[in-house]
Formats: C-alpha cells, structure tokens, sequence
C-alpha cells in the first residue's frame, strides 16, 4: 500500500542516521488514517533521535499542527513566515492559499 512504500522509504532514510530528514508530500495519496500513522512515525522519531523535519506538505491544517515553523510559498515567493501554530491560526494562511497576501521576500 501507499503508506508501507511511505513507511519503507522513511526507514530507508533512517538507515544512514541522518540529523536532518527532508520530506515531500508524505500525505499525498494516502487515506487519512494511514496520514496519520506516517505522521505519528515521523513526529515519534523527532522527539526520539533529535531529528529535524523539512516537511514540503500541501495540507497546511497538518503542516500548522506539526511544525515549529512555517514557510507559505505562492508562485515561488515568500508570502508568510514564523511560528506554525500561530500561522495556522492567523489570516496569512488562507491568504496565501486565496492570493491575497504579498510576498514578505523574494524566494531564492
């Protein structure tokens, strides 16, 4: 299934030890309780190892829960950066999903 393949692809990373761990999309295509399972993996290994989660997610209300901080992007450009509770809960974010935020700067 979807979530073993995300699951096997997290324990293969592991493998190396690694202090940083860049993930894209973890949810993308999987059912919600199967989400919820990689998610509780990877918040686990956090709290566990010590390890930093870059975590590209389109599903912003998880992204929000889950983060300490958080980038919003729009067309390649910063449009919200800071605490990710407090952006969850702010206008910023739905700003940037509806286009109504300005870019705070410039994306490299």
């Amino acid at each position: 299934s979807g979530g073993q393949q995300q699951m096997l692809v997290i324990g293969r990373a592991l493998m190396t030890n690694p202090k940083l761990m860049m993930i894209d999309e973890p949810s993308l295509g999987l059912a919600p309780k199967i989400v919820d399972q990689v998610y509780d993996t990877l918040l686990e290994l956090q709290a566990l190892k010590g390890l930093t989660l870059l975590i590209v997610e389109q599903s912003s209300a998880r992204a929000a829960r889950v983060g300490g901080r958080m980038i919003l992007m729009r067309g390649g450009r910063i449009v919200g950066d800071g605490d990710a509770a407090e952006l969850g809960a702010e206008d910023s974010l739905r700003d940037a999903y509806f286009g109504q935020s300005k870019p705070v700067k410039e994306a490299s």
